[in-house]
C-alpha cells in the first residue's frame, strides 16, 4: 500500500512536469506527437507491405491450385471418354482433393485480402489525418506568433501613452522638470546680472563729480575761475540743473 502511494505520488509529479512542458511550447509538443505518429505510420506501412507479400503468396497458391484443378478435370474427362473408369476414378479423387485445397486457398485469400484492404484504409486515413495535423500545426504556429506580436504591439502602444502613470509619462515629466529648472537658472542668472548696476552708476557719478571738483579747484588755483563761480558751480551740482539755473537768474 505504501509503495502504491509512493508510485502514485511520483506519477502525479511526472504528470505535473509533463503538463509544464506541454504548456511551455504546445507547438513543439504537437510537432513531436506528429513525428511520432508519422514514424508509427511508417512502421505500419512496412508491416502492410510484408502482409501484402503474404497475400500475394496465397494468391499464387490459388492460381496454382486452380490450374491443377483444371488439369485434373481435363485428364478425368479424357479417361472417361476412352472408357478407362478406373484411372478416371483415381483422377476424380485427386480432383476432389485439389478442389478442396483450392477452396481453402480461396478462403484464405479472401480473408487476407479483406484484412489488407482494412489496414490499407486505416493507414490511408491516418496519413490524411497526419496531413491535416501538419497543416494545423503550421496554422497554429503562425496564429500563435501573430497573436504574440499583436500582444507585444498592444503593450508597446500602451507604454507609448504619455500618461503620468506610464514609464514614458514619468520620463517626460522628469524632462519637463529639468527644462523648468534650467529655465529658472537662466532667469536667475539674468536677474542677478542687473544686481549692483545702480551702485556702479552711483560710484561712476561720484567719481565724475569728484573729478569735476578737482578740475574746478585746479582752474581756481590758476585764476581761470573766480571763487564765486566755483561756489556757484558747487551749488548747481548740489541743487541740480533746474534749481541752479533759477538761482543764477535771481543773482543776475
Amino acid at each position: 500500500m505504501i509503495l502504491g502511494k509512493f508510485w502514485g505520488a511520483i506519477s502525479a509529479q511526472l504528470n505535473k512536469i509533463a503538463n509544464m512542458f506541454w504548456e511551455a511550447d504546445p507547438i513543439a509538443q504537437m510537432q513531436l506527437e506528429h513525428d511520432r505518429a508519422l514514424e508509427q505510420m511508417k512502421e505500419g506501412r512496412k508491416g502492410l507491405e510484408l502482409y501484402r507479400g503474404l497475400v500475394e503468396r496465397v494468391n499464387r497458391l490459388v492460381i496454382t491450385s486452380r490450374a491443377h484443378v483444371q488439369k485434373l478435370e481435363v485428364e478425368t474427362k479424357a479417361y472417361l471418354k476412352i472408357g478407362n473408369r478406373e484411372t478416371a476414378a483415381k483422377f476424380a479423387l485427386e480432383l476432389q482433393k485439389a478442389k478442396q485445397e483450392l477452396a481453402g486457398h480461396l478462403e484464405q485469400l479472401g480473408m487476407h485480402e479483406k484484412s489488407y484492404e482494412n489496414n490499407l484504409r486505416k493507414i490511408q486515413h491516418a496519413s490524411h489525418q497526419l496531413g491535416e495535423v501538419k497543416t494545423k500545426i503550421q496554422k497554429y504556429d503562425a496564429e500563435l506568433k501573430m497573436s504574440a506580436a499583436e500582444a507585444e504591439i498592444a503593450s508597446i502602444s500602451e507604454s507609448f501613452n504619455m500618461s503620468v502613470t506610464t514609464d514614458f509619462g514619468q520620463i517626460e515629466r522628469v524632462i519637463q522638470d529639468r527644462i523648468d529648472v534650467n529655465r529658472g537658472k537662466a532667469r536667475v542668472a539674468s536677474d542677478l546680472s542687473n544686481e549692483g548696476i545702480a551702485d556702479i552708476e552711483a560710484q561712476e557719478q561720484m567719481h565724475k563729480s569728484m573729478a569735476d571738483d578737482a578740475l574746478l579747484q585746479f582752474e581756481s588755483e590758476l585764476g581761470l575761475r573766480s571763487p564765486e563761480t566755483t561756489k556757484l558751480a558747487d551749488t548747481q551740482k548740489d541743487l541740480g540743473p533746474a534749481v541752479a539755473e533759477s538761482k543764477l537768474t535771481e543773482h543776475n
